[in-house]
């Protein structure tokens, strides 16, 4: 894998000097998922949660963690997102929402850490929205499922 780059010599932790690397396109989709009562499903599926449409905000906040995500983890350069996506599925059977987010660029580093923390908001904002009717919704399977992009290129999760 390589020495961490965000410490330097000294073992103090440093953002990474990105000023010579290439601009490229990237790419990163990340995924996770909440698991729910039968009542929050419902309420989530039928738009009759009390707090509003839980998906839409859910959506829009996690559009806006991606933009933020630099204000969030110490190391993270801020960065000039040219899109930000954020897709439901939901799972009746396993009564799970699942939230993929996509995020993209071009420039000097890397989308993965906008791309996670873009479904880890969407997910709590789900959590926020539903949490009168059910606490015990557990979120998990938070990861990186591809990458593109840059010196490392082409990443594909094994684990889907």
């Amino acid at each position: 894998m390589g020495e961490f780059t965000h410490f330097d010599e000294e073992g103090n932790a440093v953002m990474v000097d990105v000023t010579e690397k290439e601009n490229t396109e990237r790419i990163a989709v990340a995924e996770g998922c909440i698991r729910v009562n039968r009542e929050v499903f419902d309420a989530i599926k039928n738009h009759t949660a009390k707090k509003g449409d839980v998906l839409g905000t859910a959506r829009i906040a996690g559009i806006m963690a991606t933009k933020r995500t630099a204000d969030l983890i110490p190391m993270c350069h801020p960065l000039m997102l040219t899109k930000a996506t954020i897709d439901f599925t939901l799972e009746e059977e396993t009564l799970q929402v699942k939230c993929r987010c996509t995020a993209k660029l071009v420039g000097r580093t890397g989308v993965e850490m906008e791309a996670l923390t873009g479904v880890s908001v969407a997910l709590l904002t789900i959590y926020d929205m539903c949490k009168a009717i059910d606490k015990t919704m557990e979120m998990s399977d938070i990861r990186l499922v591809e990458k593109s992009g840059g010196k490392s290129g082409h990443f594909l999760n094994p684990k889907g």
